[in-house]
């Protein structure tokens, strides 16, 4: 990056160099680009600083009152400093005492005598790093009070509301449909409903109704008795009496064959099973939840789905909707599955810089949360650094020319006051309100932005 780009960031420094010359040189060339710089002469001074202050950078020379002196340094810095970066400064002789120093945790080193426009890059590239570090620390709290409700992610208007939903209908008995495309976590959302019942010490039974032949799914949710048909060598419970006093949910309902939907509405107005081969009844006690992502209302229309069987099912509906429809939940996703991944990994989670989360949050991702967690595990696996830039962005996660060509469409005819409301909004949403990460990466002055809020009416 240019100096231009650095000169909003006012890091906090400490320089520890025994020359003073050389120190008055180091901090004027920094002070330039607005840091705020602090000279100490050697090791004693540097832990009383070190222990008493908080700095973002420390620059320390290697050999000061002992060849290691700058070593000294380090690990007191590792010790009351941890989020801070520690640079080298070193002879050439000293190179191989420098290389160890970033095993023992330093960020970089640098030779003298002093290029300064290296040395200001260095230095700015360790205040990037640490920056990022404390953005990803702020995105972390955000994931962590978004994830305190059954593991659902997500801070925006849509999630609130589901949240609030399930919450609401949880305690009850009344039979609950949840909408979405597929990958919005329809299931997710169903456990949550269960957790908050007052059936929680019970079973939570999942069966996905995709793909099943009719005799394969009237033997699946309604079971089956010795012989009732070839191979049945022994009575064999359906899913409905599995989950007896818990909570059956039902996934992709609306791909169920016609025949079996009356089947399903009998059971569950009358809360009696019969098993293939019998006439007998078996009552069950069951808190019904089922999902889909077709539209019920158009297949009921074609004919495809029963109509008092949605009225049956739909005592409350929950609709999840696309990640493109809440792009501000996106960060706290992204760095929850970077979190969760590495981890898998045994990797330090990785920072993701402002060009690589934009163009993950740009994205319309078709496959949603699925999708998105499958992409991120794949950067986290391969990632060979701590930071994700845009280059490590898949090719694929880029809007297609048609997708490009619709969105050009989109806006054709808004009027720029428009746009520009929107993009601030969109960019406030995202950064979690904070102006200062707003107005960077919208590229204005932060007292711009405070007055093209109060011209837009935005909070």
């Amino acid at each position: 990056m240019s100096t231009a780009d650095h000169e909003a960031i006012h890091a906090q420094l400490l320089i520890v160099e025994d020359e003073t010359d050389h120190a008055e040189v180091m901090a004027e060339a920094l002070r330039r680009l607005g840091h705020v710089c602090t000279i100490v002469d050697g090791v004693t001074s540097a832990e009383e600083e070190l222990r008493l202050g908080s700095f973002d950078v420390i620059v320390t020379d290697l050999s000061m009152e002992k060849p290691d002196s700058g070593l000294e340094v380090l690990r007191y810095a590792r010790e009351h400093q941890s989020d801070s970066e520690v640079i080298m400064v070193t002879a050439h002789g000293d190179v191989g005492t420098a290389k160890a120093a970033l095993q023992g945790g330093a960020y970089d080193f640098i030779e003298k005598p002093l290029d300064l426009e290296v040395f200001r890059n260095l230095v700015n590239r360790a205040v990037e790093t640490v920056r990022l570090r404390h953005h990803n620390v702020r995105l972390q709290g955000k994931v962590d009070s978004a994830f305190g409700f059954e593991g659902i992610i997500g801070d925006s208007a849509p999630m609130r509301k589901v949240i609030q939903t399930i919450k609401q209908v949880g305690p009850s008995m009344i039979p609950v449909l949840i909408t979405g495309e597929s990958g919005t976590g329809k299931e997710l959302i169903a456990r949550a409903i269960h957790n908050q019942s007052q059936r929680v010490e019970k079973r939570y039974v999942a069966f996905n109704c995709a793909g099943q032949s009719e005799s394969l799914l009237e033997d699946q949710l309604f079971g089956h008795v010795k012989g009732a048909f070839t191979g049945a060598e022994k009575d064999r419970e359906g899913v409905f009496e599995y989950a007896d006093h818990g909570t059956l949910f039902l996934d992709e309902i609306g791909d169920m064959p016609l025949p079996m939907q009356s089947k399903l509405l009998r059971v569950l107005e009358t809360g009696e099973v019969i098993r293939l081969g019998t006439n007998t009844d078996h009552h069950v006690d069951v808190r019904f939840v089922s999902a889909t992502n077709r539209d019920l209302k158009h297949q009921i229309e074609k004919e495809e789905f029963r109509e008092d069987l949605y009225f049956r099912i739909n005592g409350a509906e929950i609709h999840l909707p696309p990640l493109r429809e809440r792009r501000e939940d996106i960060p706290l996703l992204v760095n929850h599955a970077a979190g969760r991944f590495a981890s898998e990994q045994g990797k330090p989670q990785p920072d993701f810089t402002e060009a690589a989360m934009l163009r993950l949050v740009a994205y319309n991702w078709p496959g949603n949360i699925r999708q998105l967690f499958n992409v991120i595990q794949r950067m986290v696996v391969m990632a060979t650094t701590p930071h994700i830039d845009v280059a490590e962005v898949p090719d694929d996660v880029r809007m297609t020319d048609e997708d490009e060509h619709l969105h050009m469409g989109a806006l054709a005819g808004i009027g720029l006051d428009r746009l520009e409301k929107e993009a601030m909004r969109q960019t406030l949403a995202m950064t979690g309100g904070n102006r200062e990460q707003t107005a960077e990466l919208l590229g204005i002055g932060e007292r711009t932005l405070y007055r093209k809020l109060k011209e837009y009416g935005l909070k």
